[in-house]
C-alpha cells in the first residue's frame, strides 16, 4: 500500500500551488493514471513520491507520504547527462539487481521488451540508443530491482506500436502498484484503473484535483457529461432568474403607477399598496439570496490551441515530393532500401515502423529535399525540440525575433490561449515542461504560414487533455503533413495515408 495524505506542492519560483491536499490510497493492482495540463505538476508529484530531494530545489511540500516498505522503481522523462554518456552496460550496472540476475532471467526480459539480450552488454552509450531502445533499456534497470511500485513518468514516448502494445498488456499484468504518466490516450484507455487529474483553475492560480477509481474513457466521458449539464443548469437557473426580475420590475411600476393615483384619493387603498410593495421588496430580496445559491458555470480548465488563419494551403494535385533513396543511411548504418514516397497536394502522410528504422532518419532525409524547393514553403517541428528552439530564449522571444512591440502583444495573445501564464511567456525554454515546449513549436509553425509541415513525434508531450485539441487543427490544416508517430489515435484522426519503414523500403498499411 502507499498513501497521500493532504499533499500540496508549492513552487518556490512564484509561490504557485501545483497540488492542493492531495489525499488517495493505492493497493496492489491499481494502475493509477496522472492526467492534467502541461506544467500542472504531474512530474513533480511522481519525483516527490520516488523521493522528495528530487523537488527541493524548486518546489517544497507539505503533508504525509505512507511509503510503508515498498521497493520503488522511478523512470524519469529524461536521462541525466552523465547517463546518456555511459555505456548500455555500465548505466545498467549501476543498478546491483543488474549484476545479480543471471543470464536466462535477462535474457527473457529482453524477449518481453522485443530488445536483444547483446544489446544489454554492448558498449554502445544511451546517448546513441533510439528513443525507444532507452526507455526499453532503463525499463530493464528497474524492473532489475523487483520494485512493489513503479513511477513511470511517459513511459510510452518513443516507444513504436508494437512496444505500446506490450505495455499495456504487461501493466494489466502488473501484480504491484503502477503510478505512470501518459500522453498516448489509448494506453491510458487500455490501462489505467484509478485517475488522479491534476488541474489549475481561475487562470492558473488555484489547484485543484480529482481522484477515481475508473477507467480512463469512462472518466472523460463521465467529466464531459457532468460539465456539460453543470452549464446547462447553470444556464438554465439565470434565465429563470432573468424572468423572475423582469416580472418583479413590471409588478413595481405598477404599484408605483397606482401609488401616484391613490395616494391623496385613498388613504386606505394608498396603506394596502404601501403593504403590497413591502410584499414585493421581500420577494425580491428573496430572489437575491436564491441567486447567489445558483450553480456555478464550470470552472475547469480546458486545453486551448489557436488555429492561425492565413496558414499555406496546397493546391490539390500538386507533388509535393516525389522521393527515390536507393539507399537509406545513418551513422554508417545502412537502414532500408529501395525507400520511395510520393506526397501529392494536401495528403496527411505518417511513417510507422519499429524504433530504430530510420524514420527520423527518412524525415530529416525529407526536409534536405524540401528545404531547397522555392514553390512551397516548409516548416520542421523535430522529435528534439533543442535542435531548434534555443533554450535560453523566452517563448515569446523565440516566436517574435524581431521585438516589434505589435507582434509581440499578438504572440502573448496566443500563448494566452494555451494557458501559458505571464511567467511561462517570459521564462527560458529551457524551464518549461516538454508539453509547453511543444505547444510553443507549434505555435511557431502556425504562424509561419508554411504549407507543408514536417512533424517528429508531435503528440508524444502533449496531455490527454490536449490531445483531441491539437488533432483536430491538424486535421484541419489546409496544407500536407509529412510525420512520424506512435499515436495511434493521431495515426486514425489525422492521418490519411499510412507507410511502415523496415529494411526494404516503405510499405503502405493503409
Amino acid at each position: 500500500m502507499i498513501q497521500l495524505k493532504k499533499v500540496s506542492i508549492l513552487q518556490k519560483k512564484d509561490l504557485r500551488e501545483l497540488v492542493s491536499e492531495l489525499s488517495f490510497c493505492l493497493n496492489k493492482g491499481d494502475r493509477a493514471a496522472v492526467i492534467g495540463e502541461e506544467g500542472n505538476g504531474k512530474s513533480t508529484l511522481l519525483k516527490l513520491i520516488y523521493d522528495e530531494s528530487l523537488i527541493e530545489e524548486y518546489a517544497e511540500y507539505t503533508g504525509e507520504i505512507l511509503r510503508q516498505n515498498n521497493v520503488f522503481g522511478y523512470l524519469g522523462q529524461e536521462l541525466t547527462g552523465g547517463e546518456r554518456k555511459k555505456s548500455v552496460y555500465e548505466f545498467l550496472s549501476g543498478e546491483p539487481g543488474f549484476l545479480m540476475m543471471d543470464t536466462g532471467e535477462l535474457a527473457g526480459m529482453a524477449a518481453e521488451l522485443a530488445l536483444p539480450l547483446s544489446l544489454l552488454y554492448e558498449d554502445r552509450t544511451m546517448d546513441s540508443l533510439s528513443g525507444g531502445e532507452k526507455i526499453k533499456v532503463q525499463f530493464v534497470r528497474i524492473l532489475c530491482r523487483r520494485p512493489d511500485v513503479l513511477l513511470l513518468d511517459e513511459p510510452s514516448n518513443d516507444m513504436d506500436i508494437e512496444t505500446l502494445v506490450w505495455l499495456e498488456k504487461w501493466l494489466n499484468r502488473w501484480q504491484g502498484i503502477a503510478i505512470f504518466i501518459s500522453h498516448d490516450e489509448t494506453l491510458l484507455e487500455h490501462s489505467a484503473n484509478v485517475i488522479i487529474h491534476l488541474e489549475q483553475i481561475r487562470n492558473r492560480q488555484k489547484a485543484r484535483h480529482q481522484v477515481e477509481r475508473t477507467g480512463y474513457a469512462e472518466y472523460s466521458c463521465r467529466r464531459a457529461a457532468g460539465l456539460k449539464k453543470q452549464e446547462q443548469l447553470a444556464r438554465k437557473e439565470r434565465s429563470e432568474y432573468r424572468l423572475q426580475q423582469e416580472k418583479l420590475r413590471r409588478i413595481e411600476q405598477r404599484v408605483h403607477h397606482e401609488q401616484e393615483i391613490i395616494t391623496r384619493q385613498d388613504p386606505h387603498g394608498a396603506a394596502l399598496l404601501k403593504k403590497k410593495m413591502r410584499a414585493v421588496k421581500g420577494l425580491e430580496r428573496r430572489f437575491e439570496r436564491e441567486a447567489g445559491e445558483m450553480t456555478e458555470f464550470p470552472d475547469a480548465e480546458e486545453a486551448i490551441f489557436l488555429r492561425i488563419s492565413g496558414a499555406g494551403k496546397i493546391p490539390e494535385g500538386k507533388t509535393v515530393l516525389r522521393l527515390d533513396l536507393p539507399v537509406l543511411c545513418a551513422g554508417g548504418r545502412r537502414l532500408a532500401e529501395n525507400v520511395h514516397l510520393w506526397v501529392r497536394g494536401s495528403e496527411k502522410i505518417c511513417l510507422t515502423g519499429k524504433n530504430g528504422a530510420g524514420k527520423t532518419t527518412l524525415l530529416r532525409k525529407i526536409r534536405q529535399e524540401l528545404s531547397g524547393r522555392k514553390d512551397i514553403s516548409m516548416a520542421y517541428m523535430p522529435q528534439n525540440y533543442e535542435e531548434e528552439m534555443p533554450w535560453e530564449l523566452s517563448p515569446v522571444e523565440f516566436l517574435c525575433p524581431d521585438g516589434d512591440r505589435e507582434e509581440r502583444s499578438r504572440i502573448q495573445t496566443f500563448l494566452g490561449s494555451l494557458k501559458f501564464t505571464w511567467d511561462e511567456m517570459v521564462r527560458p525554454l529551457g524551464g518549461l515542461s516538454g508539453g509547453q515546449k511543444a505547444k510553443v513549436f507549434l505555435l511557431k509553425m502556425s504562424i509561419s504560414g508554411a504549407g507543408v509541415w514536417l512533424l517528429d513525434e508531435p503528440t508524444r508531450n502533449l496531455s490527454p487533455l490536449s490531445g483531441p485539441v491539437i488533432r483536430s487543427m491538424l486535421q484541419a490544416f489546409p496544407g500536407a503533413i509529412i510525420s512520424v508517430s506512435h499515436d495511434r489515435k493521431f495515426i486514425g484522426e489525422v492521418c490519411d495515408t499510412v507507410y511502415r519503414l523496415d529494411g526494404n523500403g516503405l510499405h503502405r498499411v493503409n
